[in-house]
């Protein structure tokens, strides 16, 4: 199979879809393995690396979406790469296509078969392609709302371990998944005073039973929203339903009533966010500013730590991409339980339940 990886073009994405050690073992299993020029450079990997795993190297994202069968990418493909994708074409990204209908729109019209990173599902609803990233985001949320809360940034002047005799920053936590528990995770050991909230009751007794009484535990309801949300220095969104977008659990009124200088990271922002005032920015502008808290949108967190990010990405996404080059997109997706969760798109149907309902779109199964 003729394996296709482009440079992404997001602003500020600096990880790539392959690195040098996953072209060596696909073209040792006998396919062809195309790059981008330049693609692996924002992680630390030289044209020279690819060159010598035996990949091609072409000159520009058009030559690679001409030849190949199967696309590897990190985020969604951009308004400015639809016209590059072919009819037929297998893509294998993250795709966020509840938040997406234009994308979507176009996945359908091509026929392509799009397989989405993020609704790869093991039995036990682990999402092994999404994790590593989450929890990447999880542990930078904390170290970017820390930033935040800098005066100098905006913020209300808060440090989130405190000081001897001033209390600690506090921190509330909307969901107690990966990125949650990954935030908590890196708040507590920053000292800050946590707070973390689910509807899973078996998810808060993992955390209390490892944290103790170093965390507060709460479920979820529009009571303890209210309360926790109003008095929090960093809300952290870090909600999840797969595939679906995302439920708006804090209302603009309940954003009014934060302080001043307050921080919102929304997580959950690539599939619609979970905080009403939130939308999408950049790294190149991260912050906008309502009602006096700094909300921070940016829908590819992980893409600022390229080098670890690409490198935990890969590790996981290599056996699928490995399984779909050897069998074929057809057969791989037929043998294959958890990667056919992860199939969003074929041949002008959509194939994934949540996306479905989430563009008000008929289901074909």
């Amino acid at each position: 199979m003729i394996v296709g990886v482009p440079k992404e073009i997001k602003s500020h994405e600096y990880r790539v879809g392959m690195t040098p050690a996953g072209a060596r073992t696909l073209v040792e299993d006998g396919h062809q393995v195309l790059i981008e020029a330049g693609a692996g450079l924002g992680s630390g990997l030289a044209d020279e690396q690819y060159r010598a795993a035996g990949a091609q190297l072409e000159s520009s994202a058009a030559r690679i979406y001409q030849q190949a069968e199967l696309i590897i990418k990190v985020k969604e493909p951009l308004a400015k790469e639809y016209a590059l994708l072919q009819p037929e074409q297998c893509l294998f990204t993250f795709l966020h296509l509840a938040a997406a209908p234009e994308l979507t729109t176009l996945l359908l019209e091509r026929r392509i078969t799009g397989i989405a990173y993020e609704t790869v599902q093991h039995d036990d609803g682990t999402l092994p392609l999404l994790q590593p990233m989450s929890e990447v985001a999880g542990r930078m949320s904390i170290q970017i709302g820390a930033h935040f809360l800098q005066k100098e940034h905006g913020g209300k002047g808060v440090l989130l371990a405190g000081a001897p005799g001033v209390r600690p920053g506090r921190v509330v936590v909307l969901g107690a998944g990966t990125v949650g528990s990954n935030a908590v995770r890196i708040a507590v050991g920053m000292g800050a005073d946590v707070t973390v909230l689910d509807i899973d009751p078996s998810r808060l007794t993992l955390l209390d039973d490892h944290y103790g009484n170093h965390i507060l535990t709460l479920i979820s309801n529009s009571q303890n929203i209210g309360d926790e949300v109003s008095r929090a220095d960093l809300l952290i969104g870090a909600v999840l339903i797969t595939g679906s977008r995302t439920p708006q659990l804090v209302t603009e009124k309940l954003v009014a009533q934060m302080s001043p200088g307050s921080v919102i990271i929304d997580v959950a922002i690539d599939q619609g966010g979970c905080i009403a005032t939130t939308r999408p920015t950049s790294h190149d502008a991260p912050i906008h500013l309502l009602h006096g808290v700094l909300h921070y949108g940016v829908a590819n967190i992980p893409g600022a730590v390229s080098q670890t990010s690409t490198f935990a990405l890969t590790n996981s996404t290599l056996p699928y991409i490995r399984q779909i080059a050897r069998l074929g997109v057809q057969q791989a997706l037929a043998t294959d339980a958890t990667l056919q969760r992860g199939l969003n798109t074929l041949a002008g149907k959509i194939r994934h339940h949540a996306v479905a309902k989430a563009l008000n779109l008929p289901y074909q199964g």
